[in-house]
């Protein structure tokens, strides 16, 4: 903590001009102020409430446990949203964005998601995720329909799509025809003139990475786009495209959108601010409600991540080995204690495991957008009561999740090229 020394009387080339003043130096106070610099932001606020390294669960929020919580219809910015430029560009997005893909699915009427979208916007959300790979093309179908049935200011909302490609799909690969026909298609589906924020969805090694960014340099040149991004790119993926971006004079990136959750950390933690410091890349989230429920063995209804446990089929098969059938119980064992243990401190804390989940990955600096999905406004009502437990996270109870998980990921150790020789 820094101390500011602040002379209250004269300073030093004052005092020959007071000779005849007869101010000894113990009449001369020095006012010491413990405390930061100036505060800038409210932010910065947010950080008092939690330097100390002990837990506190003395006030209960009640985060979500209330059901009589009424959903607010009135255009009032949700506690705790924030607005960060995205990357080093100057375009700010929410600190919580929506993604589409529960939004527009099968079982969510067409006036259930409008409402969703109609509550997100009250709220202060100005970005919405869009991904043919989830929804396929009826959400940008949809979204165009409410947006102009609601008419809302174009320069008031921020719309990102992906450009996916499926070796599944006669429209393969990230051929320069591809991709300005993706994103033309896209354009007509969302009745909309330009796209924000145009996402590269996973990289196509069979194509070359000279030819996807001169792509998507024309598709911004032309307007259609504002800026470009990419989505489960490794990092190395991310600086070859910057580098031919460099060398051919060619729009930069300014996002990567990859997965990050409790059990889901080192790529997000250990190389996405990296990007972010030296090449400007940004951080756009995904994961926190890519949770689901499970059941123990007494019936006990358990929050757990998705993806952590295979199915029977998957998990046992006659070839599989004894001993990783050993490891994978082990594993599952272990990720069922630390659920658990989850909920029980979120409970502590007045809220479910999953508005902490929200909360946690919010709470970490490099996340600039957090996307969020909901069936209803009542789920996504919750889920934003989430960033009123941001300045309940100190720095103690920050250690005790981490004492909880006990994974947080180290950088592997450089390996020397001698060494290898």
């Amino acid at each position: 903590m820094s101390v500011v020394l602040c002379n209250v009387a004269s300073a030093t080339g004052n005092d020959n001009n007071n000779n005849n003043d007869n101010i000894s130096e113990e009449s001369n106070p020095v006012t010491i102020y413990r405390c930061r610099a100036p505060i800038a932001s409210l932010d910065c606020m947010e950080e008092f409430s939690g330097t100390t390294a002990q837990l506190d669960f003395g006030r209960s929020t009640s985060l979500g446990s209330n059901p009589a919580i009424p959903v607010r219809n009135n255009a009032t910015t949700t506690p705790g949203l924030r607005y960060k430029n995205l990357g080093k560009s100057g375009m700010r997005v929410s600190n919580v964005g929506l993604g589409t893909w529960p939004i527009f699915s099968p079982g969510v009427s067409e006036d259930q998601a409008e409402a969703i979208l109609r509550l997100a916007v009250d709220s202060g959300i100005n970005l919405f995720d869009l991904s043919e790979a989830h929804s396929g093309t009826r959400a940008e179908i949809e979204l165009g329909k409410i947006i102009q049935k609601a008419g809302w200011k174009r320069t008031s909302y921020i719309i990102t799509t992906k450009i996916y490609w499926s070796t599944k799909s006669e429209e393969r690969g990230l051929s320069r025809k591809h991709i300005i026909e993706s994103v033309q298609a896209s354009l007509q589906r969302l009745q909309l003139s330009y796209i924000d924020i145009v996402l590269v969805h996973k990289a196509d090694s069979m194509c070359p990475m000279e030819e996807i960014v001169r792509a998507m340099n024309y598709v911004i040149s032309q307007g259609w786009s504002m800026y470009w991004g990419t989505a489960r790119w490794s990092p190395v993926e991310i600086m070859e495209a910057y580098t031919n971006c460099r060398q051919f004079n060619c729009v930069t990136p300014i996002v990567e959108q990859a997965e990050y959750h409790m059990f889901c950390r080192e790529k997000a933690e250990l190389y996405l601010p990296e990007m972010y410091n030296k090449i400007g890349v940004g951080f756009m989230a995904w994961g926190p409600l890519s949770m689901c429920l499970g059941d123990t063995q007494n019936g006990e209804r358990l929050w757990l991540p998705k993806g952590s446990f295979k199915t029977k089929s998957q998990s046992y098969s006659w070839t599989e080995d004894e001993v990783n059938k050993e490891e994978r119980l082990e594993e599952t064992r272990r990720m069922y204690d630390k659920a658990r243990d989850i909920s029980n401190l979120a409970e502590k804390l007045g809220c479910n495991a999953m508005q902490l989940s929200i909360a946690w990955s919010l709470k970490h600096e490099p996340v600039q957008c957090l996307l969020l999905g909901a069936t209803s406004p009542e789920q996504l009502h919750q889920s934003l009561q989430a960033l009123q437990l941001l300045p309940r996270l100190s720095t103690g109870v920050m250690l005790e999740i981490e004492r909880i998980l006990d994974n947080k990921p180290v950088r592997p150790p450089p390996i020397s090229t001698l060494a290898l020789r």
